[in-house]
């Protein structure tokens, strides 16, 4: 069965240089504390926590993952945080589905995240010569 929502971006750059001022060393510093971010309310990504506890973290990852123009982090969270804070929380299955696609956006965003704080400290290095 295909996915019938539209392929999202895992990492808009251009949003990022917007949000910065296209400020490479803010750049980085912004990616940094996403991943700082990630790594404290990933842990409460958990279909076994009450939901409001896991809907708190993807709401908070939501928020971090739009300022570094991580879109597609930021719909996983946003369908996750919907789920948890709705009047009746989805079941253990569903929820662990739900987590499972917030967790899977974020490897990736990681991954992206990584490689442009690579590459905003590689291009400073390069004008800087």
């Amino acid at each position: 069965m295909t996915d019938p929502r539209p392929a999202l971006p895992v990492m808009d750059l251009d949003h990022l240089s917007a949000m910065t001022g296209g400020d490479r060393e803010l750049g980085i510093e912004v990616i940094e504390i996403f991943q700082h971010q990630a790594q404290l309310w990933s842990r409460l990504l958990d279909p076994r926590l009450e939901a409001r506890e896991w809907s708190d973290a993807a709401h908070t990852l939501k928020g971090a993952s739009l300022g570094i123009g991580a879109i597609k982090l930021a719909a996983a969270c946003e369908r996750a945080e919907k789920a948890g804070r709705s009047t009746e929380p989805p079941s253990p299955a569903h929820a662990a589905v739900l987590l499972g696609d917030v967790k899977d956006a974020l490897g990736e965003t990681l991954e992206a995240a990584a490689r442009a704080a690579y590459d905003l400290a590689s291009a400073g290095r390069r004008s800087a010569s």
